[in-house]
């Protein structure tokens, strides 16, 4: 006997994908059709026409001038980043594989900017070499750009990431504010931009990053307008105008019952006030904000094949080819405290009414491999493909492929 359907709340119509005969569409083709032409499951597909739309979407929303780069550590792979390259104004990197992917996209140079904490002596010379801009985040990095620099001639083009003395507001991680491994803390940067200066370092701006996944734009306003003010601080001690300034991103996507998609209207409006403020103060600088998951996450999905349907004491479970070495974000692994279903349907009776309660999980000998929870869907058996929406951004490069040496996830841009 099936579970009783309760009233909870529910997830965000995914209707950014259309269906057809009950099936899912992804770029136009049936789910089971592109499965075949894949060849098999479980595989992400990204749709290229959802990431078209939503970055022109975007910029229609955001006032003239701003800048957008895609932070490709939400979606590394290849296909997309070409994809995304000739959409946007620039990419953000966070190693040295990824700027070798930037740069083989067609990517120009001079709109890659690199960050992370723990940029190795080769990557700093990759980059140095390549002509990007690095985002300095200690010090020591300092140290060693001002001899790649001596040793080299050439010019080291650099921006500081600061560490701002507050935290973006409900956001799902927080990248500033207090003691963060990430940046440098915004009462040193003052020391940092003099090192700077002394070392010969091409100084071009300033990244600052509060905090990522915000659903709030209240939130994202509020921290938009201090990132800036403490810009403009800053700016005071820098050794040359600043050119380049980053305010980050933090745009979230709805994953979660009861969440809703991101009101852009009230921050569109703040960075207009930002940008002509930015032409008086600080003339010379492009604004930029900076997304991942945003630009890319909607875009996505991961798709696996029923194996096995089985209950156990009353309670049904669908026993899947995939898992969280797949898609560990929607276990509930990466980062939920209390775990929450992501968006999930079964991709071959769209519009079909929830007639059952049952837990989708995956082939893994682990209690942790869970894919939906008690979640209400259509009735399914195997051979019939699960579908998790919200699925491109963090999704397959985020996950631990390795565990249990099951057969990798497959992924095309379709």
């Amino acid at each position: 006997m099936s579970e009783v359907i309760r009233e909870k709340p529910v997830h965000a119509p995914m209707d950014q994908f259309r269906s057809e005969a009950g099936e899912l569409m992804v770029g136009g083709i049936p789910l089971h059709r592109l499965a075949d032409r894949i060849g098999q499951t479980p595989f992400y597909a990204y749709d290229r026409e959802l990431l078209t739309r939503r970055v022109a979407e975007l910029r229609a929303a955001l006032p003239p001038g701003i800048k957008i780069h895609y932070a490709m550590k939400a979606n590394p792979m290849p296909s997309v980043v070409d994809h995304m390259a000739r959409l946007v104004d620039g990419i953000d990197v966070a190693s040295g594989r990824e700027l070798k992917v930037a740069l083989d996209s067609g990517a120009n140079p001079h709109e890659i900017s690199f960050a992370g904490p723990g940029k190795r002596h080769e990557e700093l010379r990759q980059a140095a070499a390549a002509g990007i801009l690095i985002n300095i985040e200690s010090f020591r990095e300092v140290s060693e750009l001002a001899a790649i620099r001596q040793a080299t001639g050439w010019p080291v083009r650099v921006a500081v990431r600061v560490n701002p003395d507050f935290e973006l507001k409900s956001s799902g991680m927080k990248m500033g504010g207090g003691p963060k491994q990430f940046g440098v803390d915004a009462e040193q940067v003052p020391e940092l931009l003099a090192q700077i200066g002394e070392a010969g370092l091409a100084f071009e701006g300033f990244h600052l990053f509060a905090g990522s996944q915000n659903l709030r734009p209240e939130a994202i306003v509020e921290a938009q307008r201090k990132c800036f003010d403490l810009a403009l601080r800053l700016a005071e001690s820098a050794p040359s105008p600043v050119k380049f300034l980053n305010l980050g991103g933090g745009f979230g996507i709805p994953y979660f019952p009861g969440e809703q998609r991101l009101d852009l209207s009230s921050i569109s409006a703040n960075l207009a006030v930002i940008a002509a403020e930015a032409k008086e103060k600080l003339p010379n600088a492009e604004i930029v904000i900076e997304l991942g998951r945003y630009l890319v996450g909607e875009a996505g999905i991961y798709v696996c094949k029923i194996l096995d349907r089985k209950v156990s004491r009353g309670h049904t479970f669908l026993v899947a080819d995939g898992g969280l070495h797949h898609h560990l974000s929607a276990s509930g692994n990466f980062g939920q405290v209390i775990r929450k279903n992501y968006p999930v349907a079964i991709g071959d009776r769209i519009g079909t009414p929830a007639g059952e309660v049952v837990s989708v999980v995956g082939p893994l000998c682990t209690p942790l491999d869970i894919l939906a929870d008690r979640m209400p869907l259509a009735e399914a058996h195997p051979g019939n493909l699960v579908v998790i929406f919200q699925s491109g951004a963090y999704g397959a490069s985020a996950s631990p492929q390795a565990f249990l040496d099951q057969p990798r996830v497959v992924e095309v841009l379709v």
